[in-house]
């Protein structure tokens, strides 16, 4: 197919990444993207498509295997994905954390304006950002005051970008999707929700080989328990596949933006824990126990976004609900874990 558009795309194994791969192969496009080497030559979640795509092995630790991958592949498009995502985790590997998710967009940001000017680019910022917040729900006007280091390495990035495209020398079209949490059957098992939704499937199955493991490194499912943190943790969340859809509308407007980009809903852990073993037709009170190792040093939330501005600019609202959310994600690791 002659003059196909060609997409770049950081993070390409992660849940987003694959979807959104997905996605741009559906609408014709080149797409390419990240991967570190490893011994396994595992793709993650983009296994299933990675004879569809070009694979550049590099990370974003590295301004030179950016600047390579950007050379050779020429991208139209670049969607800068990657990071250590885990507001959690990110407690543990601060350094880790600023290198690859604030720095490691810089790098993108500087690569691409030195080698594809007129590349568009959207930059993956986060609620995270918002930390524990005045207002509720959040805009996007409503002040940064991160909370954790993947947060703060998230704002630096954000912040560059939006200097980026403001640069009256040289503005790049610089996109940020302010994205709440946004879930799936392909969401890391160190996520909360896909920890609680792993836990049902196995608890439901009985499944004791092949318990796959929490954070600090022991099974999910521990004396027919799991342990959660802070159970009223207040989140907004989403569908991933709704989600990357407005990656690409972004990209696809005349100008570059901030958008929030949230369902509107917010609910606790306790109520996504109490949905989720009652579709498996179980009570979460009997399975669920609070173990502090779970909670961060420092709370933030409640997180809930107002998206209107998506819905007014770019067309855009999740198609996916809450409880819809839930069963897909129970459904999928009942299966998996059977």
């Amino acid at each position: 197919m002659a003059n196909r558009k060609r997409a770049f795309i950081t993070g390409i194994s992660g849940q987003d990444g694959s979807y959104l791969s997905e996605l741009l192969l559906d609408k014709g496009y080149e797409v390419a993207g990240f991967v570190r080497r490893n011994a396994a030559l595992d793709f993650g979640n983009a296994n299933e498509i990675k004879d569809e795509i070009k694979i550049y092995y590099g990370d974003l630790h590295s301004a030179e295997s950016i600047a390579l991958a950007l050379l050779d592949f020429k991208p139209d498009e670049i969607y800068n994905l990657a990071s250590l995502s885990s507001p959690f985790a990110s407690f543990r590997d601060k350094l880790g954390t600023i290198m690859v998710t604030g720095i490691g967009a810089l790098h993108v940001f500087e690569r691409a304006k030195l080698i594809v000017p007129e590349a568009k680019i959207y930059q993956a910022s986060t609620s995270e950002m918002f930390g524990a917040p005045k207002q509720i729900p959040q805009n996007e006007e409503t002040p940064f005051n991160p909370a954790n280091p993947y947060a703060a390495a998230k704002e630096f990035a954000h912040r560059m970008a939006v200097m980026a495209r403001n640069d009256k020398k040289q503005s790049q079209f610089i996109s940020c999707g302010i994205l709440f949490n946004h879930e799936s059957p392909r969401r890391g098992l160190n996520f909360v929700t896909r920890k609680i939704t792993a836990a049902v499937a196995c608890i439901k199955n009985n499944r004791k080989e092949g318990v796959p493991l929490n954070e600090i490194g022991e099974p999910i499912v521990k004396n027919g328990k799991v342990k959660l943190g802070d159970l009223e943790a207040k989140r907004d969340w989403g569908y991933a596949p709704d989600y990357v859809e407005i990656m690409w509308k972004m990209l696809q407007a005349d100008s570059p933006d901030d958008f929030v980009v949230a369902t509107g809903e917010v609910h606790t852990v306790r109520e996504f824990a109490e949905e989720a073993f009652a579709v498996a037709g179980l009570n979460w009170e009997e399975y669920v126990e609070v173990d502090t190792h779970f909670i961060p040093p420092v709370q933030t939330g409640p997180l809930v976004g107002d998206s209107s501005k998506a819905k007014k600019i770019l067309g855009w609202e999740p198609k996916t609900r809450f409880k819809d959310l839930v069963k897909i994600m129970i459904h999928s690791d009942l299966a998996k874990f059977s």
